[in-house]
């Protein structure tokens, strides 16, 4: 349910993130070689169908770039859309069952130290994919989180290019709205009350539409051109706004290729959620945990309800879901209003939103991509310890070399090893002591979980046990110990009177009350 209470906080933030979110539905629709309506289409349902049904107060849904390569791909070898659409639909399907078959707790497993990196990594992103358009280069689309472009460049290369294309007016605009956009969160929202209802990233909108209809009067030549506006399709009439919805084909739904695809987009879209929900938590300065198996739900209807209507794939997305954080919304009433917000305006004022430099919305997205790549959090993460560093800075290297979901399977496979590392290094202790008679005593103490990665660890354990010495190998502390252990330890046992070595076995209380009692049977 929908709750009012925080209306002056949700309100605002949903009208940043409504003005964030269409440049980057166009984009991603574009990217994905869909109609430009199927990406507003997405960000309908991601705000109004998604978080009515999800548990995620924070979080914010909607087409996602990390499928675009996925749904490029699918289109084409599909060859019709419409098609398409039937396996978004059965997607939403898939993710509508793995909601009730718990799922979700998938997402608990990712570590801290990735889910920070994918944070930073994204505000690195963010920052990097925006220059460009803050210079007026506006070659690579809206949206594009992924290294290597369409057109042959990568993300930095596009860099370089950006300096052969500057455009003086894209510069004023996004510096004035950077400077006021510092202004309004240090100073001016301090305040009075005044300057806490109107956000600063509205004040920005407004200011780069004035400019650019101030050049386009006085200063031609200054004058955005139409590649640095926002680009939103415009219907003629609400006949024509309608007839932009594209039902799906159903006749190869049972084909293989579309099962596949289907699949496919259920499981990406599901872990790119997941992942998205646990950082958003993660951001919320309430620290409220967001059902995961309600969100998949939530998503597997939106999903289907996309299928049917002509929208592309929905996830939850962290960069609108930061910019929703960071814009100071408290409830989902903020994600549901600019689902709602994107509706009227794409029903009646397309051609005002049409007017809205690029340039000033990537001012607005260089402080969300800042804040989530703060210095602090670098030094932070850092004082923890390199358990805690190492995955996070890696992760981000391969998120801004790579995309989103690899490059948190490489953080991920680096955090594994450290598992892996500390696992096998706290199998067991092993100390001296000497007995009453002055013999020499060694303990070997088992920790509470002991596996057959310990297996190296406590074979050269073993080998330490000098001739003639007596040994006590103590299970009291654990809880299991696995097969291979205990075949290593059986093995050593039979062969200790070689080496002269009286072995005693220290057990908990219970286990040794079901050794008597194998016994006595």
């Amino acid at each position: 349910m929908l709750s009012f209470k925080e209306l002056k906080s949700d309100f605002p933030a949903g009208l940043v993130v409504f003005l964030v979110a269409v440049p980057l539905c166009l984009g991603i629709a574009m990217a994905s070689g869909a109609p430009l309506f199927a990406g507003i289409i997405s960000g309908i349902i991601g705000g109004v169908v998604v978080s009515l049904i999800s548990g995620s107060q924070l979080g914010v849904s909607g087409p996602a770039a990390g499928l675009a390569v996925i749904v490029l791909n699918a289109i084409d070898q599909l060859g019709s859309f419409e098609v398409f659409l039937s396996a978004v639909f059965l997607a939403g399907v898939i993710q509508l069952a793995l909601g009730f078959l718990k799922a979700g707790s998938i997402g608990y497993y990712f570590p801290t130290s990735v889910i920070k990196g994918m944070l930073a990594g994204i505000g690195v992103i963010i920052i990097l994919k925006q220059l460009p358009h803050a210079f007026g280069y506006d070659q690579n689309f809206e949206g594009n989180v992924h290294f290597r472009q369409p057109d042959g460049e990568n993300t930095f290369s596009e860099l370089f290019q950006m300096l052969n294309a500057v455009s003086p007016s894209a510069v004023i605009i996004s510096g004035l709205s950077l400077f006021i956009l510092i202004l309004w969160d240090q100073v001016l929202s301090k305040k009075g009350r005044i300057f806490q209802l109107i956000q600063g990233p509205l004040v920005v909108v407004l200011l780069g539409i004035g400019l650019n209809i101030l050049f386009q009067n006085y200063y031609p030549q200054l004058a955005l051109r139409s590649n640095h506006l926002v680009s939103l399709p415009v219907a003629e009439s609400l006949g024509g706004f309608f007839q932009q919805f594209t039902s799906p084909d159903f006749s190869r739904i049972l084909s293989y290729e579309v099962i596949f695809l289907a699949g496919t987009l259920a499981v990406v879209a599901s872990l790119e959620t997941l992942l998205c929900l646990e950082a958003t938590d993660k951001l919320d300065p309430y620290k409220r945990i967001s059902p995961a198996n309600r969100e998949l739900k939530a998503q597997g209807v939106g999903n289907m309800v996309a299928g049917l209507i002509g929208g592309l794939p929905v996830t939850q997305v962290i960069v609108r879901s930061s910019a929703n954080i960071q814009s100071g919304g408290k409830t989902k009433l903020a994600a549901f209003t600019h689902g709602v917000l994107i509706l009227i305006c794409a029903l009646t004022i397309p051609g005002v939103l049409n007017m809205i430099p690029l340039a000033s919305l990537a001012a607005i997205l260089l402080t969300v991509g800042y804040k989530l790549a703060k210095p602090a959090l670098f030094k932070s993460v850092y004082r923890s310890g390199w358990m805690q560093f190492l995955p996070f800075i890696v992760t981000i290297i391969a998120i801004v070399f790579t995309d989103l979901l690899t490059g948190i399977g490489i953080g991920m496979a680096v955090a594994v090893l450290f598992i892996l590392k500390n696992s096998y290094e706290v199998s067991h202790l092993l100390h001296q002591e000497k007995t009453p008679e002055g013999k020499d005593q060694y303990h070997l103490v088992l920790a509470e979980e002991v596996t057959f990665l310990n297996k190296g660890n406590i074979m050269q354990a073993l080998r330490k046990i000098p001739e003639g010495a007596d040994l006590v190998i103590d299970y009291s502390k654990s809880a299991f110990v696995d097969h291979d252990v205990k075949e290593l330890i059986e093995d050593f046992k039979e062969n200790a009177h070689m080496k002269h070595i009286s072995i005693t076995f220290k057990e908990t209380q219970g286990r040794q009350r079901a050794n008597a009692t194998s016994v006595s049977l």
